[in-house]
């Protein structure tokens, strides 16, 4: 589901409020090879909360980011960048089953009372999903909007940056394209991206996302925690972080416990949230809508202990995600290396080379 969408092959661009991210895959034969990568990071202020703020210092850096790749050089000037999730709408809509048209215009009428802001200031799409469990008598509607001052706001840095905007996905979609391996899940199962300033839930359940939500907990977060308590400096307090994580020095675990309790009830209330809300559009029973296991992406998914802390604390198997799930096995003499550590920081920009390749 995109805001705008065009065929032809395009490379993916991840812009987050702190760093670019690029990945691009070509199709050979009925398979996807990951041809390239980059990651550049950018000022404060560029980007706040998912809003262009400095349109030319994000232009001059997309230059940058695509000089600077490794791997093949990306020759194409089209791309799928993503929309961020924190500045977008997904919900699902139910309706009764009804012909195409009818469809269209009863999800435009029941859009207006999920969506917070009025119709007309949103660009807005939709499609219609599979359930795990499907009702002859009920479809299932997913819908996505995002305000049309912030998609504006990307297509025309794009356009300034000399690209061609083939698609503007919300975040999300992307990501599960990148995690979940070829696009189904028969239990459902919770994505955690922790990033360097925020956290999003996923949830993804047979072939859709079928909720998701941002919270303001992130890998940055653990880092001022551990400045302040410890007394020490930022670079001191990252890099006790990387080398202690959950299971080295007691001090360092007991500075990040407000952040990780803080992350931990988040993750119940969503959980909880889940099994109270939604298995119930999709004709689960108690025993189907159990989440089966929680996947992990995003730069915070490297702390060291987080994947056992969490398994301990739901009883949930987490796992560290592999963001190359869908892609042709890496031959090293031809293809860039993206070791696992890297690949989890991924996930959003091959999900939308994905999409390119896919176009």
């Amino acid at each position: 589901m995109s805001i705008f969408i065009n065929k032809q092959d395009s490379f993916g661009l991840d812009i987050s409020d702190l760093s670019l991210k690029v990945a691009n895959i070509e199709k050979r034969g009925k398979q996807f090879e990951f041809t390239s990568f980059g990651c550049l990071a950018i000022p404060k202020g560029v980007i706040k909360d998912g809003q262009i703020q400095d349109e030319g210092r994000l232009v001059k850096a997309i230059h940058e980011l695509l000089a600077n790749v490794h791997g093949k050089q990306i020759k194409t000037k089209n791309v799928v960048c993503c929309l961020p999730e924190e500045k977008s709408f997904l919900d699902i809509l139910q309706l009764p089953v009804l012909d195409p048209e009818e469809t269209a215009q009863a999800v435009i009428f029941e859009a207006a009372n999920h969506i917070p802001i009025p119709l007309e200031d949103v660009y807005f799409d939709f499609e219609l999903i599979q359930p795990l469990i499907k009702n002859p008598k009920q479809q299932d509607i997913l819908i996505a909007a995002t305000p049309k001052k912030i998609v504006d706001g990307y297509f025309n840095a794009l356009k300034k940056a000399g690209l061609r905007t083939q698609a503007l996905e919300v975040e999300p979609l992307a990501i599960v394209r990148a995690l979940v391996k070829l696009n189904v899940a028969t239990k459902p199962l919770l994505i955690i991206d922790f990033g360097a300033c925020r956290t999003s839930f996923i949830i993804f359940s047979g072939h859709n996302v079928t909720f998701s939500s941002t919270i303001p907990v992130s890998s940055n977060e653990l880092t001022r925690v551990i400045a302040e308590k410890l007394n020490i400096k930022p670079k001191e307090a990252e890099d006790l972080k990387k080398s202690e994580g959950l299971e080295g020095d007691k001090k360092v675990f007991n500075a990040m416990t407000p952040v990780l309790t803080d992350l931990t009830q988040q993750i119940k209330n969503h959980l909880d949230y889940y099994k109270s809300h939604i298995p119930s559009s999709q004709g689960l029973n108690n025993l189907d809508n159990k989440v089966d296991r929680i996947l992990l992406c995003g730069g915070g998914a490297n702390l060291k202990g987080l994947a056992n802390f969490l398994t301990s604390t739901f009883k949930i198997k987490v796992v560290l995600s592999n963001p190359l799930t869908n892609l042709k096995k890496t031959n090293l003499k031809t293809t860039p290396i993206l070791d696992k550590e890297k690949s989890l920081c991924y996930a959003t920009a091959l999900g939308l080379a994905l999409r390119g390749a896919q176009l």
